[in-house]
């Protein structure tokens, strides 16, 4: 668009500060302005749907007389448009951030953020580590709108040959990167949204966790848990977890404060459990006169820490693979004579043995299920029986079990 240009270079830099601002105009809504301190300021003056409006091309001669001009063109033909020029370079601005916020390593990073205030701090460990050692190199050049399927593939193909496990949480940690990116505008869709997994990560051999199931087996390994000279706290874990069939975090993480001498009570908040649902309770279980008698074994101990079973520093608690080294230690590693067992193994031994021997079935399915804690996987029937006490049900069950193990040890 056409303009009349009134200014000079040689006016501009000639204008000096007075008492009050004035301005030089250039024609085309364009103006400069000197200010009293004597800064000089291009100034764009326009009208856009019967509303004035003004902005500024920054000072002089920070911008040139010619390079405000040019500007002013640019702002004319965009008004020509029908396009408010203002309203168009926040547009800009904020595209251009949203396009540096949308490079990989700053999304990661905002979304792992995010993920840190739902994940339990060892999860959240493990999950940086991933991103730090498998994904961040592949992808750390790139913009999340210019990822494509074959750099997925790649990163989910190379981890697959050592670590099946860890390329299958690969496939679900990208998924819901992409699912956050596309939430916050820094790409358009979702890569993985219409891959099957199945079709990258090759089957998985299932394989069930070593239990012993053999009532002699059972009676040596129990004698041989009583009797291990090892260190004091695995010993006491492992005769723990024979009475209490508790998941092996849950296991070496017990603190004192869940632990209610009076009730005979161990809690263990539902966010430490695998099953985190909010509508869930606190995971409760009754105690036996020999649990509390393992406990009173550690009590002068640790009872001023806060962990029941200390690992080496006297600080942390003792590592989930401890008690698994003493169980290979003591001789209970030959799968083939059904002699392997680890620590979730204690689980499938507690229900495999309770199924065999409750031939008068005293005790429900869904009290066996629940004392394992584990929990209707249908959100609608969850939300029907979440409530169910099974406290004062499981009391019998847990009598009736650390009486047949201590019967085994005779």
């Amino acid at each position: 668009m056409a303009s009349v240009n009134l200014l000079k270079d040689t006016q501009i830099k000639k204008a000096k500060a007075k008492e009050k601002n004035y301005s030089f105009n250039d024609g085309g809504g364009l103006r400069l302005k000197v200010k009293i301190d004597g800064s000089k300021i291009w100034e764009f003056r326009y009208t856009f749907n019967g509303k004035r409006r003004e902005t500024t091309f920054k000072s002089y001669p920070v911008t040139s007389l010619q390079n405000a001009r040019k500007k002013r063109d640019e702002y004319l033909d965009l008004l020509a448009n029908n396009i408010d020029p203002i309203l168009k370079k926040r547009e800009e601005e904020q595209e251009q951030i949203i396009d540096k916020k949308g490079m990989f390593l700053n999304v990661a990073d905002e979304w792992l953020k995010r993920e840190k205030e739902r994940l339990r701090e060892s999860t959240h460990k493990g999950k940086l580590k991933v991103f730090e050692n498998d994904i961040n190199p592949l992808l750390k050049n790139k913009h999340m709108k210019n990822i494509e399927i074959k750099d997925i593939i790649k990163i989910v193909e190379l981890k697959q040959i050592q670590a099946r496990e860890v390329a299958s949480k690969i496939f679900n940690y990208l998924d819901n990167l992409f699912r956050y990116a596309v939430l916050k505008g820094y790409c358009e869709r979702n890569l993985l949204a219409d891959i099957r997994k199945s079709d990258i990560i090759k089957p998985k051999r299932v394989r069930h966790y070593p239990k012993i199931t053999d009532e002699r087996i059972l009676k040596e390994l129990i004698e041989t848990i009583y009797t291990y000279n090892g260190n004091l706290f695995v010993r006491s874990a492992l005769k723990l977890v024979l009475h209490i069939p508790l998941r092996a975090e849950n296991l070496c993480t017990i603190k004192w404060e869940y632990l209610d001498f009076e009730e005979k009570s161990l809690t263990i908040p539902r966010n430490e459990m695998k099953v985190k649902n909010d509508n869930l309770d606190d995971f409760k279980i009754p105690l036996s006169d020999e649990v509390i008698n393992i406990f009173s074994e550690v009590k002068p101990f640790t009872e001023h820490q806060e962990y029941v079973f200390l690992g080496r520093d006297n600080r942390s608690p003792i590592n989930k693979e401890s008690p698994n080294k003493a169980l290979k230690i003591m001789g209970f590693n030959d799968e083939e004579k059904g002699r392997k067992i680890r620590l979730h193994g204690f689980r499938g031994t507690f229900r495999s043995m309770i199924d065999t021997l409750d031939i008068d079935n005293k005790f429900s399915f869904e009290l066996k299920e629940r004392i394992l804690d584990h929990h209707e996987t249908n959100d609608t029937v969850r939300a029907y029986n979440h409530k169910a006490n099974y406290f004062e049900q499981m009391k019998p069950l847990v009598k009736w079990w650390s009486e047949y193990l201590e019967s085994l040890r005779g």
